[in-house]
This record gives structure tokens, C-alpha cells and sequence, in this order.
């Protein structure tokens, strides 16, 4: 199996964390490229025929722009934080459809000590919310085995990235899965030590998680009328 971030990948970052100006940045950009967006680009591309046996809807692009990959810079138009960098590196396998409609997707995450590798949607808007909800609220049954079967939980969290403090309007307060509803994002993940994402079976790990997360990607899917 190959190799595709070193320690340097994550010294990199955390040097990135502790240095956060276009100064810096620019003295470094040769170990950014080197030992960060490279070799990330490298996987996303390994990973696309792993990928598409899961879903033929889903890609791994690996151009540095317009592809998976993120870009390393903040936008801090409305920020109070200005600071110009991500102290992190992520990129998201994203569902063909993407630029037409809002629709979930994979996603992995490479920082030190808080890299992880995770799938759903992440605060879309407010109608797209509701369809969601109303979707678990219609068929109850698929989201538990999508979201709260036993092995999915085992493995993976589902992320509480910020919730409604009362039950959603329209939806009753005693429904099995109210918490669900309350939420604004909807995501399963699962941390990554460090030493797997330096290590030799990384891609093997993803290509496992990909396998693994695909039914709650299909039932988000089906709650925005995409195909999976």
C-alpha cells in the first residue's frame, strides 16, 4: 500500500497554525505543495475507483482547482478571524449534481492530532434543513439503520454541529428521533490518529469508511430526490 502523508505533512500544518501570515506561507509554499497538496491530490485519485464502485454519482477529483481538494486559503470576508490560511487540509468527494443542488458528500480531513474522515451534509439552508427532517420524519425506520445501527454507531459519531434548542416546528415533541430533527447538520465521522494518516493503509481505511457510510449518504440522498 502506498504512503501518502509523512510527518513532515503534519509539521507543516501545525508550523502553518503557529505561523498564520502570507509571509510565512510564501517562504514555505514549496512544503505546502510537497508534503501537503500533493500527496492529497495523489489519494483523491487513488481513491476514485474504490469510489465509484460505491456510487457511480460520486466522484474523487483530483484537480488543484475546482476538484476535491479544498483550497488552503480562508475566506475572511465575514470573519473576525483573518487569518489567511487553514491550519488544515480537507477535501470532499462530492456527488455529480453538486453545482445544481444542495446534496451531501464525503470527506476527509488531515490535521494534526484532529485529522478524521466522515460523510453528510454540513449546515445546508433552512428549506433544505426542513426536507431533511421531514424525510426522518416520514421514514423513521431507514434513518435508525442508516444512522443508529449498531455497527454505524460502533464506528462513527453522528456530529451535533449545532441544533435547535426546541423541537422543529410542524414535528411532534415525542418523535423517536426528535434530537435528529432538532439538528442542523447532518453527518456521521470518525477521528484519525495521526499515525494512520501517515501510515500504509490509509487508503485502505478510506476506501473501508466509503463502504461503510454509503447507506446514510443514499437515504440523504433520497431525501433531496438524488440519485445514489
Amino acid at each position: 500500500m502506498s504512503i501518502y502523508f509523512e510527518q513532515r505533512s503534519l509539521r507543516f500544518l501545525q508550523q502553518l497554525a503557529d505561523n498564520n501570515n502570507k509571509t510565512w506561507f510564501d517562504q514555505h509554499r514549496s512544503d505546502y505543495e510537497r508534503f501537503v497538496r500533493e500527496p492529497f491530490l495523489r489519494l483523491i485519485a487513488d481513491l476514485q475507483p474504490a469510489l465509484g464502485k460505491v456510487s457511480p454519482r460520486f466522484q474523487a477529483d483530483p484537480r488543484i482547482v475546482g476538484g476535491s481538494l479544498f483550497r488552503i486559503h480562508r475566506d475572511i470576508r465575514y470573519s473576525h478571524d483573518k487569518s489567511p490560511y487553514k491550519p488544515w487540509q480537507g477535501a470532499r468527494l462530492f456527488h455529480e449534481r453538486r453545482r445544481e443542488v444542495p446534496s451531501p458528500a464525503f470527506y476527509l480531513h488531515l490535521q494534526p492530532g484532529a485529522s478524521f474522515v466522515g460523510a453528510g451534509l454540513w449546515q445546508p439552508e433552512t428549506q433544505v434543513q426542513y426536507r431533511i427532517r421531514q424525510f426522518i420524519f416520514d421514514n423513521p425506520a431507514s434513518w435508525e439503520a442508516a444512522a443508529h445501527a449498531s455497527a454505524v454507531r460502533k464506528r462513527y459519531a453522528l456530529d451535533r454541529g449545532g441544533s435547535l434548542r426546541r423541537p422543529p416546528r410542524g414535528f411532534p415533541a415525542d418523535f423517536a428521533h426528535i434530537e435528529d430533527l432538532k439538528l442542523r447538520s447532518w453527518a456521521l465521522s470518525r477521528p484519525l490518529e495521526d499515525a494512520v494518516m501517515t501510515g500504509p493503509e490509509l487508503r485502505c481505511q478510506i476506501e473501508a469508511d466509503l463502504r461503510a457510510l454509503a447507506p446514510f449518504v443514499d437515504y440523504l440522498c433520497a431525501a433531496l430526490d438524488l440519485e445514489f
